[in-house]
């Protein structure tokens, strides 16, 4: 069966971000993908110290959660970034473990997993909070799924959440959507297989030109 890993980038545990990625698990389960949650926003996560030592151990220096979810990531086929909005901007400790959940699994292939990013806010910040955690996707030949309006939530409560029934129906939709695209990648992967990735160049003009 099928796998999508969801991460919480809230503290709270059943908050707004929560609330939202449970519609999208019920959905899921309604398709068939199973899913597994996982709470990283109340977790004390460093951010990356640019040591490469991941190169040479395999696996992230730091040795906590990221290096835990990195074998899920390898097995999963695709991957949810929840996150709230803190001023206009992702919270910080969801930034923290995707920077070195990505840069110490940089050998590992992401080619073709699906990526979707659910973002909950009061008010503003949301298409903003979006485009950062988009990025980890589009550096990494990761398919984005899109929904009937952004991957949104509004509300200051979960009982707000749950009152916004447009941003729900947003994740079911989201869902619904990733779900069928997992499910047509694979079916095209044993048909034709997967577009070849090239990694012959690597251009960082060292000598200023």
């Amino acid at each position: 069966m099928s796998k999508v890993l969801l991460l919480n980038g809230s503290p709270h545990i059943h908050g707004c971000t929560a609330t939202a990625l449970d519609e999208m698990i019920k959905t899921f389960e309604q398709e068939n993908i199973d899913t597994e949650l996982i709470q990283v926003g109340n977790k004390n996560i460093r951010g990356c110290i640019a040591c490469n030592q991941c190169k040479t151990l395999g696996k992230c220096v730091f040795d906590d959660l990221v290096n835990e979810v990195a074998p899920k990531l390898n097995e999963a086929d695709g991957l949810v970034i929840g996150s709230p909005v803190y001023y206009s901007s992702p919270n910080g400790t969801i930034l923290s473990f995707m920077d070195r959940l990505f840069y110490s699994t940089g050998n590992m292939s992401k080619h073709m997993k699906v990526g979707a990013v659910v973002v909950s806010c009061r008010r503003g910040g949301n298409t903003a909070s979006f485009d950062v955690l988009n990025k980890y996707f589009t550096i990494s030949s990761m398919p984005i799924a899109s929904s009937t309006y952004w991957n949104q939530v509004h509300g200051f409560t979960a009982e707000d959440v749950r009152k916004d029934l447009e941003g729900l129906q947003t994740m079911r939709n989201l869902a619904r959507n990733m779900s069928f695209m997992i499910k047509a990648f694979a079916d095209a992967k044993n048909k034709y297989g997967y577009p070849e990735v090239e990694h012959s160049v690597f251009t960082s003009f060292p000598d200023g030109k």
